[in-house]
């Protein structure tokens, strides 16, 4: 098992990082203030007083509608940043784990393998494929594709006609720390299996009545199936 002191997770403020905070107490968790990953020369700084060998790089700007408001932050956070974490990595010598998104694939098919070609449909996604060309120039490193949400689903409505692999986060944050341990490189898919998010939604709702909402209804882009093929992912838990 992986020493815990020697793995540092960007975005621990975030809905994953405070989970994988519970099952890695004992790894790094720095708040962005103290190690802002557009500042590369105060990352640096910070990393010369620890002995890392493993970063997992979940922090992100995330809200698609936001950041069709603002892309420039999304610019300077999931591309910028990221390309600082891969520098950091590579001079460092340290593996790299990325956290990205399905939503980096148009959603015209669905249930997409890890070489599937990608073309995002919102500045979210083009922002995070952006991270994940950055990371794709350093050979030690593993892209996760994912999709989570909170373990309680927060809305009153989810979408019927949008289907999806994700998750609550509880359970992807186990599947991400069941990787550390493991040497696999370039791109995985993690995920459950396809349902539509009203479907997801109501499974993890309980009796709280949760309404459909329509893609058409709302003003900004969301892709119809990102829904993604877990068979690697699942394959290698089976033979660890």
């Amino acid at each position: 098992m992986i020493d815990q002191k020697t793995i540092l997770f960007t975005g621990g403020s975030g809905l994953l990082g405070r989970e994988i905070q519970k099952l890695l107490p004992d790894a790094h968790f720095p708040e962005s203030m103290q190690f802002d990953i557009t500042n590369f020369d105060q990352m640096k700084d910070f990393l010369r007083k620890l002995s890392i060998e493993l970063i997992v790089h979940a922090a992100a700007f995330t809200s698609p509608p936001r950041i069709d408001n603002d892309p420039e932050k999304a610019i300077q956070i999931n591309i910028i940043g990221t390309a600082n974490i891969v520098k950091l990595c590579m001079q460092y010598h340290l593996k790299l784990i990325y956290i990205s998104t399905d939503y980096v694939f148009n959603g015209d098919k669905g249930h997409y393998k890890e070489d599937d070609p990608v073309f995002p449909v919102n500045k979210y996604a083009w922002s995070k494929l952006g991270g994940e060309c950055a990371v794709q120039l350093y050979e030690n490193a593993l892209i996760v594709r994912t999709s989570f949400g909170p373990d309680a689903f927060p809305y009153d409505k989810a979408f019927a006609d949008q289907w999806t692999s994700r998750e609550c986060v509880g359970k992807i944050a186990k599947k991400i720390v069941s990787l550390l341990d493991m040497d696999i490189k370039g791109i995985l898919h993690i995920g459950g299996n396809r349902k539509t998010v009203l479907e997801y939604a109501r499974e993890l709702s309980g009796d709280k009545l949760i309404k459909p909402l329509y893609r058409n209804k709302v003003d900004f882009k969301v892709p119809k199936d990102t829904s993604l093929d877990c068979s690697r992912y699942n394959s290698r838990i089976q033979n660890h």
